[in-house]
C-alpha cells in the first residue's frame, strides 16, 4: 500500500513540474549595453545626433540675429521692406523647423540611422533569446528593461480565441 501511495505521489509531482509555466526574465537594455557593436552603434548616432543640432543651433542663431536687427530697424523701415524682412524672417524660421523635423522628426534621418544601425543588433538579441526560449522549452520570456513586456510567448499559451468563444464573438 505504501508503495503504490509513494509511486502515484511520485507521478502526480513528475506531471505537476511538466505542467508548470516555465517564465523567466531578462534585460534586454544590459545585454545591448555589454555589446561592443552596439556601443559603437551608440557613439556614431550619438555624434551625428550632436553635428545636426549645431547645425540647427547655428541656424537658429542666424534667426535670432535676423529678428535682432530687424527689431532694432523696423521703425526705419518703409511698409513695403518690412513686409519683405518678415517674410525673409518667415521663410527663415519654416527653415530651421523643417530641418529640425527632417533630423529629430517621427521616421527622420536619426530615425532612420537609428534603424539602420541599431535594429539588426536588437534583431540579434531578440532572435537569441528566441532560440533560448524554444531550446530550454520555456513558456514566457519578459523583459524588465522598459517596464515588463512580452519578449516571447509560447502560441500555446495563448487563450484569446477561448475569450472570444465565451464572448460569444464568431
Amino acid at each position: 500500500m505504501t508503495k503504490k501511495l509513494i509511486s502515484v505521489c511520485l507521478l502526480l509531482g513528475f506531471v505537476l513540474v511538466g505542467q508548470a509555466q516555465r517564465i523567466i526574465v531578462v534585460d534586454t537594455k544590459y545585454i545591448l549595453d555589454k555589446m561592443p557593436e552596439y556601443k559603437d552603434a551608440q557613439k556614431k548616432l550619438d555624434q551625428i545626433s550632436m553635428q545636426w543640432q549645431k547645425e540647427i543651433d547655428d541656424k537658429q542663431s542666424a534667426l535670432d540675429k535676423m529678428y535682432k536687427d530687424y527689431d532694432a530697424e523696423q521703425v526705419m523701415l518703409s511698409d513695403t521692406l518690412k513686409k519683405k524682412r518678415e517674410d525673409q524672417l518667415f521663410n527663415k524660421e519654416k527653415e530651421v523647423r523643417d530641418l529640425q523635423r527632417k533630423r529629430f522628426g517621427y521616421e527622420g534621418d536619426l530615425f532612420k540611422m537609428r534603424q539602420e544601425l541599431v535594429k539588426p543588433i536588437q534583431d540579434k538579441v531578440y532572435n537569441a533569446i528566441q532560440q533560448i526560449a524554444v531550446n530550454r522549452m520555456y513558456d514566457l520570456i519578459l523583459d524588465k528593461s522598459e517596464g515588463i513586456t512580452v519578449i516571447f510567448a509560447d502560441p500555446k499559451l495563448d487563450k484569446s480565441e477561448d475569450i472570444i468563444k465565451a464572448l460569444g464573438i464568431k
